[in-house]
């Protein structure tokens, strides 16, 4: 499939808010009233528009429609490039917070090292390393499509409703079964988008200006009422909106303003996820010996984490990565 600009600008503009989402993890920075409104808002839809993606790239890639015979190599690749990653990272960050907890500020340390482990896999409610579930619910999702539709598109609105149910209702949080039923279903939308082709283009190209406002309207009321509202009552219609809406936005801009940083982003963005939570994590504890970053503090703070969590992981990349093969690859 040749490489579409406009997934990779849409791909970046959400990688750069996950990083934003994760500069602030279990303890918050005192009288600071700005941040969480906005996180709020952000996480009414960043996830969703990355499943969207996701699901629209492994349909024009033909990953889901791959036949019975190759399901088995299908499935070593899915597990290659996210179930190894997931392994590998959970790991590094279980590790990583297990021995800088007596040293530094560290954010939702586990209790040991098989604990810690265990919670990584199993009990997921209390994962150390939770910002990478989306690997380990692509992997679900992306196999569980390719098997239900079994090649077949017209099975396709069966498999929607199927994800639609899973959304409805309450599942737990074992091996990331709530988040696999929260948002499986945008992944499913992702299948539809890239199942529709020219249609879905033309039609994002046409409305986006009044999906992007409503969007907008969408998102300043949630961040100013919405910290009680169930999540689930959010997500859907707002991740769902933010499709055609964003995407949109970023086709018709794709030769203008943000070109080059969103290319530049959406193309680390792999490795952006994998490391941005390491980075932050190890310049909060740092800054925090020095700083103080409640109150007028936390937006110069904020900045620098951001900053810490986008480039230290294409520094790594860069510099360390490009030498070792087979670690390049699995985080190209």
């Amino acid at each position: 499939m040749p490489r579409r600009t406009d997934i990779d600008l849409t791909r970046g503009f959400a990688i750069l808010l996950v990083v934003f989402g994760h500069l602030v993890a279990r303890a918050d920075p005192a009288h600071v009233h700005w941040y969480e409104p906005l996180r709020r808002a952000v996480y009414a839809f960043h996830m969703p528009l990355f499943l969207y993606l996701s699901g629209w790239v492994a349909l024009r890639s033909g990953t889901v429609l791959a036949p019975p015979g190759t399901w088995v190599l299908v499935a070593g690749a899915r597990a290659r490039r996210l179930l190894l990653p997931f392994l590998a990272m959970g790991g590094l960050i279980v590790l990583g917070k297990l021995l800088l907890r007596h040293v530094m500020m560290v954010d939702n340390p586990p209790v040991g090292l098989r604990a810690g482990l265990a919670d990584l896999v199993w009990n997921t409610a209390h994962s150390p390393a939770l910002s990478i579930w989306y690997l380990f619910v692509l992997f679900v999702v992306s196999l569980a499509s390719m098997v239900w539709l079994n090649q077949r598109l017209g099975r396709l609105p069966w498999l929607l409703g199927a994800m639609l149910v899973l959304y409805a209702l309450p599942l737990p949080a074992y091996a990331y079964a709530d988040r696999i039923g929260a948002y499986a279903v945008f992944f499913g939308l992702g299948l539809a988008a890239g199942a529709l082709g020219e249609r879905w283009d033309a039609f994002m190209d046409r409305y986006w200006p009044s999906l992007l406002a409503a969007l907008a309207c969408c998102l300043v009321w949630v961040a100013l009422f919405g910290a009680e509202w169930p999540q689930k009552y959010v997500l859907l219609p707002v991740g769902a909106l933010s499709m055609p809406a964003i995407h949109g936005w970023l086709r018709y801009y794709a030769a203008s303003w943000p070109r080059m940083i969103l290319l530049w982003l959406g193309r680390y963005s792999f490795m952006i996820y994998l490391f941005n939570t390491l980075f932050i994590g190890f310049s909060k504890g740092i800054l925090v010996y020095f700083w103080s970053w409640n109150g007028t503090n936390f937006l110069p703070f904020a900045c620098a984490l951001l900053a810490s969590g986008v480039l230290g992981p294409v520094w790594l990349k860069r510099a360390v990565f490009r030498r070792v093969p087979v670690v390049d690859r699995l985080t190209d």
